[in-house]
């Protein structure tokens, strides 16, 4: 799903030949958590391209993240549905503020309160 400067539906199949499981645990791999963070983040970012303002080739930096609360561990063989929302754009200054969650069967694994973006300029 994806409504264009507005909101997106992204997925991601989450598979053990992932480099970062091998120490992130060896006996119990679980996805880190910020890079849970940052695949909302991208698919923010996505989202944030197609702005009013925003020309062609146009970078947006993750500027930071609040109210990060994880749900439940995402681990092998999962997949992980993130769902982002753009809450406010200040096209004068560049600045983009989002929610977003991500799920695994439907159940909450991750939700994070808002995340920025500023427009590199």
């Amino acid at each position: 799903e994806y409504e264009m400067g507005k909101r997106a539906v992204g997925i991601k199949s989450v598979t053990l030949n992932e480099p970062h499981f091998t120490g992130h645990f060896p006996d119990r791999p679980i996805m880190p958590g910020v890079l849970q963070v940052e695949a909302l983040a991208q698919l923010a970012g996505i989202v944030c391209l197609q702005m009013e303002g925003a020309e062609p080739g146009a970078v947006f930096f993750f500027a930071g993240v609040d109210g990060v609360k994880w749900k439940k561990p995402v681990v092998p063989g999962d997949t992980l549905v993130m769902e982002v929302e753009i809450k406010k754009w200040n096209k004068r200054f560049g600045i983009a503020t989002a929610t977003g969650r991500s799920y695994v069967d439907g159940e909450i694994a991750v939700e994070l309160d808002e995340m920025k973006f500023a427009l590199a300029k």
